[in-house]
């Protein structure tokens, strides 16, 4: 368990390896998985993934507040914690995985965007604010994570420009896969701008794996 404030963040160690550790993010809703996915099957190193906050086998906090910024903060105390490293994020995942790459370019070595749940998002621009009181679940995940994470706001200009401080801090010449058949307008931005490639889960994790 590692220490997000006075959330306690779940980091599943899937397998231990030798080189780059791995490092997966799930969806929306969803949870780390207890078996390395069959695309990942190949990777050396380690693997680890993180139960986002309100999800799987992390706190699930009082009145929400929950976005993506908040979840970043999650995925960084994980980099922190495994070091360099490469991270796959599926749906909401992909999202955050894009933003740590922007984030911490110089320790993220390849981010690998692919389809999940909470890919979409919210709206593209701002609009009026709506104020909910949900029911608590006692087991994750939380229902304010589920609402407030599917209104997150997703400008495609604030989703590039992560992806441009990829490109031009991260040493690489393609930072970040886009590997989501889904593409909604924020990862559409995304995928246009120059190092930013397409690819395969598996073909994108084979480029990074080499790389120092």
């Amino acid at each position: 368990m590692l220490q997000h404030g006075k959330v306690a963040l779940a980091l599943h160690h899937l397998r231990e390896g030798d080189g780059r550790p791995l490092l997966l993010l799930h969806g929306l809703g969803d949870q780390a998985p207890v078996v390395i996915p069959s695309w990942c099957d190949a990777w050396r190193g380690p693997v680890a993934a993180l139960d986002f906050t309100g999800h799987g086998q992390s706190t699930i906090p009082r009145g929400g507040g929950y976005s993506a910024e908040v979840l970043l903060a999650d995925a960084d105390i994980a980099l922190a914690e495994l070091g360099p490293l490469t991270v796959v994020g599926r749906g909401l995942g992909a999202y955050v995985a894009l933003q740590l790459a922007g984030g911490r370019a110089t320790e993220v070595r390849g981010a690998v965007l692919a389809d999940g749940p909470g890919l979409t998002g919210g709206a593209v621009q701002p609009t009026s604010p709506s104020f909910v009181a949900l029911a608590p679940r006692s087991a994750p995940p939380d229902p304010y994570a589920m609402y407030e994470m599917s209104h997150d706001l997703r400008p495609p200009d604030y989703a590039t420009l992560f992806a441009r401080m990829a490109v031009e801090r991260s040493g690489l010449e393609q930072p970040i896969t886009v590997s989501a058949v889904i593409r909604p307008p924020w990862l559409s931005a995304v995928a246009d701008q120059v190092g930013v490639v397409q690819a395969s889960i598996r073909d994108a994790l084979r480029a990074y794996e080499v790389i120092d």
